[in-house]
């Protein structure tokens, strides 16, 4: 079964200057800002420390400007330069990683049905469209090395539920909050979906609540501090589970949405908006707790939520599924999902009836 990782890479050049390749410098860098010290951060880019000197001299030469501040009983930090290109990269991947991950899975899909044609026949693609996350990167991790195929497709909510409707997908990953807010937001893919054609599989339940910067500086502890004019907000994309829910809670809370400074940014994962908060772009956006770790956030909670996938009751029946399940049932990949910040494992692997989740 082919593998395919497609990273961010990227350049940087000075007036007519060669330009510079930042993969080993960013290694570099973010290991220097971990460890404040160039030997260690050395050997944890896998470096020579007279490599790692000549290479931080090149890019110092290069831009015209240091890149490494060393200040008594401080060790070594880097410099503002130096610190905004650690996070551009981080912003990088975290923005574009379901995008390079979906076209990673889908040339994997390619490579494998080429293969498939030339030595006999392979088993099934499980095609998947999810909205992203943190359980269905790891799922992703798990079904690879249980050697189960599948093609993921990174969209919103709502367009995977649509997209399993059209028999365009196999199975589509949504979430819907817990509580007040669930019959409204479940109408949204239940239009979709018809209890005698689909059923769902639990994937891992979840929390979502305010991202901020660590120690919550400017004090935010609810919605209403959004309209605050001197707070930056970063949101999600139009369409995604996670915009839908706030719209219904600022919606319930009677707050115009358009008096949030930010309101109208956007970004795609999680983790994107967490490494935005991080990097001194925004002060507070909305995410999971799991990526307010990630980016040693602070992190305000508002909602409880379940995470599944919907999937054809005749996929279910045919054992179309039995390896997702296998998957999804292993107790190694359960203790994964427990493990990671705000998430819950309880009904992972579950299946259950379209009108026993939502009887309303």
């Amino acid at each position: 079964m082919f593998k395919v990782k497609i990273r961010p890479h990227w350049e940087i050049s000075v007036d007519a200057n060669p330009a510079l390749d930042t993969d080993v410098l960013l290694q570099l860098l973010q290991a220097l800002q971990e460890h404040a010290s160039i030997i260690t951060a050395a050997r944890d880019a896998g470096l020579s420390y007279r490599y790692a000197w000549g290479l931080l001299r090149e890019a110092e030469a290069l831009f015209g400007e240091p890149l490494l501040e060393t200040r008594r009983g401080r060790g070594t930090t880097l410099t503002p330069l130096a610190q905004k290109m650690v996070w551009a990269d981080r912003r990088i991947a975290a923005r574009l990683s379901p995008t390079l991950e979906s076209l990673a899975s889908e040339l994997e899909g390619e490579l494998g049905k080429a293969r498939a044609r030339d030595h006999g026949g392979a088993p099934p693609t499980l095609r998947m469209d999810a909205s992203h996350g943190y359980a269905v990167a790891a799922l992703m991790g798990y079904m690879d090395r249980m050697a189960v195929p599948v093609e993921l497709r990174y969209r919103t909510s709502t367009d995977a539920v649509m997209a399993l409707a059209r028999n365009d997908c196999d199975l589509a990953g949504f979430h819907v909050p817990q509580g007040s807010f669930e019959a409204r937001a479940a109408q949204g893919y239940l239009r979709w979906l018809d209890p005698a054609r689909h059923a769902l599989v639990h994937l891992a339940g979840r929390e979502q609540g305010l991202l901020v910067a660590s120690g919550n500086p400017l004090a935010v502890t609810a919605l209403a501090d959004l309209t605050r004019s001197s707070l930056r907000f970063v949101n999600r994309q139009a369409g995604s589970g996670t915009r839908m829910l706030l719209e219904m809670m600022l919606e319930d809370a009677s707050i115009d949405p358009e008096a949030i400074h930010g309101w109208n940014s956007a970004e795609l994962t999680h983790s994107a908006v967490a490494a935005y908060i991080a990097s001194g772009m925004a002060d507070v956006g909305i995410g999971m707790r799991a990526a307010a770790e990630q980016f040693k956030l602070g992190f305000i909670p508002l909602v409880h939520e379940r995470y599944m996938f919907a999937v054809r009751t005749a996929t279910l029946e045919d054992g179309t599924l039995d390896g997702l399940l296998a998957a999804l049932r292993e107790p190694g990949y359960q203790q994964l999902v427990a493990a990671l910040p705000g998430y819950d494992a309880t009904r992972t692997g579950e299946v259950e009836a379209l009108r026993d989740a939502f009887p309303d």
